[in-house]
């Protein structure tokens, strides 16, 4: 997998086809009585579909040696990001119309919506970090410790997903059992590095 540039384009390309299919929907009015709440419920499915599949490309690509996955797993980020941010676009122009002092207010009364915001502003900061001039300002060291914070930002997600849902939680226990074993993974190479002895076990391999 030496040139990715097609198979980087293809990603790109399906990465988009969810969203444009909501927007044929849309414009084709088959998203039932309520718009609003379609474009909301599908954006936010979307960025925890894209995050989750972020935070497992290690682990899979551990598992199974895959070492070419890696080179996808800033664009599955930035999609995760891309998502959250028109999941956030929805609830600040439809539900809000702008009116930006009505936020802070709203996130108080409304739990899940500030869980849901958090989430968010933790995945800014790694995608406006996610480019090659950023990760060598940065250096390699402080770079890979701010990108753990997309483990919080799925913790999150899931949570805000979690208390959105009034009655049928399979989804969100999907989510959480999946981010929960992706998470075990991290913790598990952790402390048990592979070719090390359990005694010896005290360095997370690099990614």
């Amino acid at each position: 997998m030496k040139d990715v540039r097609f198979s980087k384009f293809l990603l790109f390309i399906n990465a988009l086809v969810p969203l444009g299919l909501m927007l044929w929907d849309v414009y084709h009015r088959r998203v039932g009585a309520n718009p609003l709440e379609f474009a909301t419920r599908t954006t936010g499915m979307l960025t925890l579909v894209f995050l989750t599949i972020t935070i497992a490309v290690t682990p899979v690509r551990q598992t199974f040696k895959l070492n070419g996955l890696i080179k996808f797993r800033r664009m599955l980020g930035l999609f995760a990001f891309f998502y959250g941010f028109l999941h956030l676009m929805t609830y600040i122009w439809f539900d809000r119309f702008f009116n930006l002092r009505s936020v802070p207010g709203d996130v108080a009364t409304r739990p899940f919506i500030a869980v849901g915001m958090a989430a968010f502003f933790l995945m800014a900061p790694l995608a406006i970090t996610s480019t090659d001039k950023m990760l060598k300002r940065l250096g390699g060291k402080r770079w890979k410790s701010l990108h753990k914070l997309v483990y919080a930002a799925g913790v999150a997600g899931v949570l805000h997903y979690w208390l959105l849902v009034k009655s049928d939680i399979r989804l969100p226990l999907t989510f959480a059992f999946i981010l929960l074993l992706l998470l075990a993974h991290r913790l598990f190479l952790k402390f048990y590095p592979p070719g090390k002895p359990v005694a010896e076990a005290t360095l997370l391999p690099r990614d």
